[in-house]
């Protein structure tokens, strides 16, 4: 696992293996790349899983293949605490913090760790257009300490990975339209960015330097370029498009 290290040399490589990424035209791909990230940070796994708009599920990475034919004979979809967990959330979540109480899921977890996935986790939820579901996951078998150093040295880096592989997995959606691209203004970033981050109204105007209502026009403005039903909701779609980055 690699927490220090040249961060330029690591970089420039990060920077390759994303424009491959941008590149490719077929599914593999995604798998070329999930494995050459998984070297590249010295950690077990990397896995992208995404639902389409049709309910249809896809999914690349470096797990065993005994694990992921487990998974499926299984549906362990119905019970996996890392699945339900960021279906409920919009941020990046350490697996220590999602509920792992339950009997069914604490024997998942066990059953997990013989196949070798490791027992720490990272997991960075996105929503698409039209209903889009994915999961970008890094996995890794380390203690508590040694992780989240990992974690608070490259969160920023597996987020933004997490962003290239849904934007090259949306091409692959059958019938796929465009969408309308829209335009934020630098305020509207601001705001969205900050909101995205965790910040509550208050605290994100009291770091513009604005009032309260002067932010809700900023809010309101841009949930209406996103087409968005409520502020929650249009921080998705600002992330899933690649407006604003966290």
């Amino acid at each position: 696992m690699r927490v220090d290290g040249s961060k330029i040399t690591r970089q420039d490589d990060l920077n390759r293996i994303l424009e491959a990424l941008d590149d490719t035209s077929e599914l593999e791909g995604l798998q070329r790349a999930t494995e050459e990230i998984r070297d590249l940070y010295g950690i077990n796994h990397v896995v992208y899983h995404w639902v389409d708009s049709a309910g249809e599920q896809y999914g690349c990475g470096t797990y065993a293949n005994a694990w992921r034919e487990r998974y499926l004979q299984q549906n362990y979809i119905r019970i996996d605490p890392v699945i339900i967990g960021c279906y409920q959330r919009f941020h990046p979540v350490d697996w220590k913090r999602l509920d792992w109480t339950g009997k069914a899921a604490r024997a998942f977890l066990q059953e997990a760790r013989a196949y070798g996935v490791g027992n720490q986790g990272f997991s960075v939820p996105i929503r698409g257009p039209n209903g889009q579901f994915a999961l970008f996951t890094v996995s890794h078998d380390c203690d508590d300490d040694v992780w989240s150093a990992f974690t608070a040295a490259h969160s920023r880096d597996l987020i933004l990975i997490a962003h290239y592989f849904n934007r090259k997995a949306l091409e692959f959606e059958p019938n796929r339209q465009p969408e309308a691209a829209q335009t934020l203004s630098p305020r509207e970033v601001d705001a969205m960015t900050l909101l995205a981050m965790g910040y509550s109204r208050a605290q994100t105007a009291e770091t513009l330097s604005i009032s309260e209502h002067t932010l809700r026009v900023y809010i309101e403005s841009a949930r209406f370029k996103l087409g968005a039903m409520n502020t929650t909701h249009a921080v998705a779609r600002a992330l899933a498009r690649g407006l604003i980055m966290v």
